[in-house]
């Protein structure tokens, strides 16, 4: 009974406008180079991970990998109940310490990376674009993806002139289908931006974006000397690092959940 009355309470705090709608995941590495970049590479396999547990759909829209080791960018679509009312605590700047593997003297180093989660609302639908407020490039697309997705430019990156927002996605061989989910991606940025100007919340993320760095972070996630993954808004933590990098973040989710957004 108490089991039940938990998951009753956590599904109350899931009751904003747009906590039932697929998302938008980015991810993008910070401060430390190489280190970042395979941070985020670590960071993304941990949400397609988080997103199997519950059974959500998800998709790679767009996938720019490093030179060296994990990614320079990437941007995931999950579909499925509550995925936006879930994800949306994930935004926020991670933050990694341990024994780095790039390194030969074998010493410890700090990575960041950023997350950002957009809803795919239903009014999407309502945000209606200039076509001559957009510039629209295609180029080659980088990366996994096989031959035939690297033979033409069917990668597509669409800036909205006014704001200067970017969408970019390149997961398709069509770069027909490609612009439309850039276009989707665009308008979700956009609904983001306009609600945010709406309700003067200063504080959200895409307003106040924190410098990808030291003391920025919401989340710290410590390999070396120890294992402790500690939620800096909630002081919810575990010891248990290995089966938090492999998607198991409900701990976190629904703390942040219960103390944030209960209030």
């Amino acid at each position: 009974m108490e089991a039940q009355i938990s998951e009753w309470e956590f599904l109350c705090m899931l009751g904003g406008r747009d906590d039932n709608s697929a998302c938008i995941l980015t991810i993008h590495p910070g401060a430390g180079g190489t280190e970042s970049a395979d941070w985020a590479g670590m960071v993304l396999r941990m949400y397609l991970r988080y997103a199997e547990r519950k059974n959500f759909k998800t998709e790679v829209i767009d996938l720019q990998p490093s030179e060296q080791a994990g990614i320079k960018s990437a941007s995931i679509e999950v579909e499925g109940e509550f995925a936006f009312g879930r994800l949306k605590s994930e935004s926020g700047v991670h933050r990694l310490v341990r024994i780095s593997p790039f390194d030969a003297a074998s010493r410890r180093h700090t990575s960041f990376c950023s997350v950002f989660v957009y809803p795919e609302s239903e009014e999407l639908g309502e945000i209606v674009i200039d076509p001559n407020d957009l510039r629209i490039d295609t180029y080659r697309a980088s990366g996994a993806g096989g031959q035939h997705v690297n033979k033409t430019d069917s990668a597509v990156r669409m800036t909205h002139i006014p704001t200067g927002i970017v969408a970019t996605c390149q997961s398709e061989r069509s770069q027909h289908r490609n612009r439309d989910s850039a276009l989707k991606f665009l308008k979700a940025k956009l609904l983001k931006q306009q609600r945010e100007e709406e309700d003067k919340k200063r504080d959200d993320l895409e307003s106040k974006k924190d410098e990808i760095a030291w003391g920025s972070q919401i989340r710290s996630y410590v390999l070396h000397p120890y294992n402790m993954v500690k939620d800096h808004r909630t002081d919810a933590e575990t010891s248990n690092t290995t089966a938090v990098l492999d998607g198991d973040l409900d701990q976190f989710i629904e703390a942040y959940l219960m103390k944030i957004i209960g209030k």
